[in-house]
């Protein structure tokens, strides 16, 4: 019955995005970028790679169907002084909810609000008439639900407030205002151990027996039989389609730009898990999917665009690790290349967390993460809470 409901909930998101009425302009690039300032101070550390790793209330950004594997009621929280080297009043808050009920399945919730401070305001002559501030948010709702003991799928719908200018400041015409509204949806998908088919053998009273990538018994081989061994039973897989909507309307059709719509996806490897020691691995891809194209359209025309060569350059990939000791601290380290953006280069982290009473877990994280070529670090701060 659940596995139905979440069938619906998928067909219906893709139905109404097919029949929203959309508009082909020619824009260069996505607006409400925004929504690609990836929330959390541990995928930060990591070089921003936690699609297929994220266990905790940002998953309702990171990955919606990674939400699905979640057991317990999850809190976090970002506040970042963002470029805070260069602007003092630049700030992203990050809010994230989660909760797993029985028999319905995983329900969250997160806000993002990134605030521009305040600007001088003009007229049209270039008289000052005083200060106004800009900001955009974003409010998601989530629902997630485990199909299966190994598959998670997800979706997100959100809706998106850019206010940039109030009517009349000189950036915008005589009786028109400065601000867009529009809304999106995200699908993900986790799969927790990926399945290769028949890769690992052991040796049993002469015969070999068989497992699959999950660790399933397969069957019996003869002695002599050969295969190769993999441990993908610890690979986990996710991914995330990010911001699929219609275009953002400011002060008319013609003038919309399509939402930064963002294919996320990557692995993460579980090479160590024991009571007192973890270490995992991950790696990530971001494809950005703006083009002048519907929004249906751009998933797959937004990939050939340009040259093969030009492809991969606006393609970012991220790389990090986490050892963790004991659950009480964890290190991070991480790498960023994307070209496009002018941010390449290493990001660290580090965690603390404290479990009191037997049951709720409070962590605070710190990453510097790279900030592109206005700073060269950005320093966030998240907390955790999780019972």
């Amino acid at each position: 019955m659940k596995n139905r409901v979440l069938l619906l909930v998928v067909m219906l998101a893709m139905i109404l995005g097919f029949f929203v009425p959309q508009q082909a302009y020619a824009v260069s690039e996505a607006g409400v970028i925004f929504l690609l300032i990836e929330p959390g101070s541990r995928p930060g550390g990591m070089g921003q790679a936690y699609v297929a790793q994220v266990d905790d209330a940002l998953a309702g950004y990171w990955n919606p169907g990674a939400m699905a594997f979640n057991r317990k009621t999850q809190f976090a929280g970002m506040h970042t002084n963002w470029l805070g080297d260069v602007f003092d009043d630049i700030y992203i808050e990050h809010l994230a909810w989660n909760q797993h009920f029985q028999d319905i399945g995983n329900i969250g919730a997160h806000v993002m609000f990134l605030t521009y401070g305040k600007q001088d305001r003009m007229d049209e002559d270039g008289q000052h008439l005083g200060e106004f501030s800009s900001y955009e948010l974003a409010v998601a709702a989530t629902y997630a639900e485990q199909v299966s003991q190994n598959l998670g799928l997800g979706l997100n719908f959100k809706f998106i407030l850019s206010d940039l200018a109030p009517e009349g400041t000189g950036q915008t015409e005589v009786g028109v205002k400065g601000r867009g509204i529009s809304y999106a949806f995200d699908l993900g998908l986790k799969s927790r151990g990926v399945d290769f088919g028949q890769i690992a053998v052991s040796p049993y009273n002469g015969v070999i027996a068989v497992y699959n990538g999950l660790g399933r018994l397969i069957g019996y081989r003869p002695a002599g039989y050969s295969n190769f061994s993999l441990p993908v039973r610890k690979l986990d897989f996710g991914l995330n389609l990010q911001n699929v909507g219609p275009n953002i309307v400011y002060i008319d059709d013609a003038q919309s730009d399509p939402l930064p719509m963002n294919w996320r996806m990557g692995f993460s490897y579980r090479m160590i898990e024991s009571k007192y020691n973890k270490l995992s691995f991950n790696a990530d891809m971001n494809k950005l999917l703006a083009n002048s194209d519907p929004f249906y359209q751009r998933i797959v025309t937004a990939w050939f665009d340009d040259s093969t060569k030009e492809e991969l350059e606006s393609t970012i990939f991220n790389v990090g690790a986490e050892y963790t000791y004991y659950n009480l601290l964890s290190l991070r380290g991480g790498y960023i290349y994307d070209k496009a953006g002018d941010i390449i280069g290493p990001s660290f982290g580090a965690r603390i967390q404290y479990t009191f009473s037997s049951q709720y877990k409070v962590s605070f994280d710190f990453a510097m993460q790279q900030g592109g070529g206005l700073v060269d670090y950005n320093k966030t701060f998240s907390l955790g809470l999780e019972f």
